[in-house]
């Protein structure tokens, strides 16, 4: 049996990895093995401000350009100093909206995610369209395949509602999304993609309140959403979105 493994079957006897990944992979660190699965972080794209400007004050969104930028990389960094450099942590950023916001803003964002893939040492993987992220979650790419490498981890930082991912949100239409993942498309998803008591989490709003529920219904892995809104404006002190509200809690579906 390969070394890596002893530790993580202790991993699976114990019971850490349905506790946290956090528990689970510091044991493989301090064991000196390497991590269970691909780590997938998924970022979606940020409004332009000519659009939310129209918007009422308090429902406008995305001041800053980055929000989904920096808060995927504060989680990326956790990962690599949980797991180090064996971990295999996949980054899939929605290029347009990045793209668009740059040329509003009159500055290079691209170059800036790549400066946070150069640091982080992940895999970048832009996309367009909501059927490369599908395909990639099936398939894998770059040397990965999901015979030999399940998703162990899958993170979502973006606009989000109760039924999907909003990757373009304000971004071509006012208050509207050109580029989402719906809960009907993970019906998409083929069996067998993610590792044994994967770990999934959106960092969005309201995705608790449904799409948690129909992510566990078509990949038996469950992930933990919001109910009510999430809050990027404090990742600037390198800390992650936290619930909008009181009342707002994370749940597990």
């Amino acid at each position: 049996m390969p070394s890596y493994l002893r530790p993580l079957l202790l991993a699976f006897g114990l019971g850490l990895l349905s506790v946290s990944p956090a528990q689970a992979l510091d044991l493989l660190k301090k064991e000196g093995g390497a991590p269970a699965g691909e780590f997938i972080i998924l970022s979606g794209g940020p409004a332009l401000r000519e659009w939310e400007n129209l918007r009422p004050e308090q429902v406008r969104h995305d001041r800053w350009w980055g929000n989904f930028i920096r808060a995927a990389r504060i989680r990326m960094d956790q990962i690599r100093a949980q797991h180090g450099d064996q971990a295999l942590i996949t980054w899939l950023v929605y290029r347009t909206g990045y793209e668009l916001r740059s040329k509003e803003d009159g500055e290079d964002h691209m170059a800036k995610i790549l400066s946070v893939q150069e640091k982080v040492k992940c895999r970048l993987v832009w996309f367009r369209e909501t059927d490369t992220v599908i395909d990639y979650l099936n398939n894998g790419g770059q040397g990965v395949s999901r015979a030999t490498t399940k998703i162990g981890n899958f993170e979502y930082f973006g606009h989000s509602n109760k039924y999907c991912f909003t990757f373009d949100y304000s971004g071509e239409v006012l208050g509207a999304s050109k580029v989402f993942l719906h809960q009907d498309d993970l019906k998409r998803l083929q069996p067998g993609i993610f590792a044994s008591r994967a770990y999934a989490k959106s960092w969005g709003c309201y995705t608790g309140e449904a799409m948690s529920a129909a992510f566990y219904a078509q990949t038996r892995v469950r992930m933990i959403g919001a109910r009510g809104k999430t809050d990027y404006s404090n990742c600037w002190k390198e800390t992650l979105p936290e619930l909008s509200t009181s009342s707002g809690r994370w749940v597990t579906r």
